[in-house]
């Protein structure tokens, strides 16, 4: 008997494996499942301050943020994100500490007691059971605010279940198009389904299109909406702020993130959002990983604003050296624009396989990198490892193109280590989606 419910526990490897079979049944857009399981557990959520976090790019930096700028206040906070890096256990986080291995599998077998009141043919997904997983973890702990970033799109996520403090939208471009839509219209309307009636919007999307988008849904649902620009960034950030994550996007996040802590109704002093963000981290993000003499910069950059982000910020931290670029991406990416919003920085290419089924095949990846840069020279190299070898003599190496590919680096790099060497193959969800609609 734990918390109130009665199931075996079962071993952590055993829970991993578990959730790995899970994956089996997709991404499931609706939130029926999720409303059931939560149902089943005592509607964690109900006891639970949220802020709901949704975007295209940026949403981990600025979850990381508002984490950091809660807990300097002294709150008790909950993280809720994906994909992990490494570890499963980086997904749920309380105080900025991953659930441990024995929790998770306490988690794993109280769902899977549950799903015996599920058809055998709508079982709840992965993603469905790790939502639920994390809001009997927070609830069962008493955390005061939740940091609550959604997995794909915003209306029809699971973590959409949760009625926020304060809603937000980082920014929409293209990416998931073929699941969210073609147009930055059509994602707009899928993230903007996370604003609830009355409760706040912030948001620093600068696509007008998506942007009339999230304001005429704000107006529908009578939600005061506040819109954050760079030249906001002056006003809002004090100057004591020293931003330890790389690159003039994050603060167009910090601005973001303290006006979500300026609106909200949890109390918060200037001193806090000081400490906050000046001792924020989030690996995987222009992470700078020191061997020696050299500089190997992890970036997940998957979309092609990502991509457009990651060569401003490297022209300006690495202006003057030409880095050996390691890069693999996922076949449902769109390849030909990332490697044309970085083939400029360097000659010197290592078309690498992701150790998944999703990987783009590294010939495919040379032929559109030539494409758009006939004078470089890519090599094909059969996994990472081997494109390391090949760069050891470069003073900068870039590996880019998939945060599945920074999660490998981060191990191979002995950076990060993970309890179970399936951990990373949970972040490859089936790409077959079913929808649900469940009148949002």
């Amino acid at each position: 008997m734990e918390n109130g419910f009665e199931y075996l526990i079962m071993d952590y490897n055993e829970a991993i494996k578990f959730l790995y079979d899970l994956r089996i049944f997709g991404a499931k857009f609706g939130l029926e499942n999720t409303f059931k399981l939560a149902e089943l557990c005592g509607n964690p959520q109900d006891e639970l301050n949220f802020i709901h976090i949704a975007g295209t790019n940026g949403k981990g930096s600025i979850c990381a943020m508002l984490e950091s700028i809660y807990r300097a206040a002294g709150y008790k906070t909950g993280l809720f994100t994906s994909p992990h890096l490494v570890s499963f256990t980086e997904r749920i986080q309380i105080n900025r500490q991953p659930i441990s291995s024995e929790e998770v599998a306490k988690l794993v077998s109280l769902v899977k007691s549950l799903m015996k009141n599920f058809p055998s043919d709508h079982l709840p997904t992965f993603f469905e059971v790790t939502t639920i997983m994390a809001l009997c973890y927070f609830c069962f702990n008493e955390c005061d605010v939740v940091i609550w970033e959604t997995g794909l799109g915003g209306r029809l996520d699971a973590t959409n279940i949760v009625t926020p403090l304060a809603s937000v939208i980082t920014n929409i471009g293209l990416d998931h198009q073929q699941w969210l839509g073609s147009t930055t219209a059509d994602i707009a309307k899928e993230k903007a389904g996370i604003i609830k009636p009355c409760v706040p919007i912030i948001t620093a999307a600068d696509d007008q299109q998506a942007l009339d988008v999230i304001v005429e849904t704000a107006w529908k649902k009578g939600s005061p909406i506040h819109i954050v620009s760079k030249e906001d960034i002056d006003d809002l950030i004090p100057d004591e702020v020293k931003i330890p994550l790389i690159g003039e996007h994050q603060l167009i996040n910090a601005a973001l993130a303290i006006s979500t802590v300026n609106i909200n109704r949890l109390p918060v002093f200037e001193s806090a959002i000081i400490d906050g963000l000046n001792t924020v981290y989030w690996p995987g993000r222009f992470q700078v990983v020191k061997k020696g003499l050299r500089d190997i910069i992890l970036d997940g950059a998957h979309n092609i604003n990502a991509a457009a982000v990651l060569r401003e910020t490297y022209k300006t931290v690495y202006p003057k050296i030409e880095p050996a670029i390691i890069v693999g991406i996922f076949a449902d990416k769109d390849i030909p624009s990332i490697c044309r919003e970085i083939c400029g920085l360097s000659k010197n290419v290592y078309a690498v396989w992701i150790s998944s089924n999703r990987s783009a095949s590294p010939e495919f990846i040379k032929s559109e990198w030539l494409k758009v840069n006939p004078s470089a020279t890519v090599n094909v190299c059969k996994d990472l490892n081997s494109a390391l070898d090949l760069t050891e003599n470069y003073p900068v190496t870039l590996i880019t193109g998939s945060l599945y590919l920074v999660g490998e680096a981060l191990e191979v790099l002995d950076v990060s280590t993970s309890p179970s060497p399936m951990e990373r193959k949970l972040n490859e969800w089936q790409t077959t989606v079913v929808k649900f609609n469940h009148g949002l």
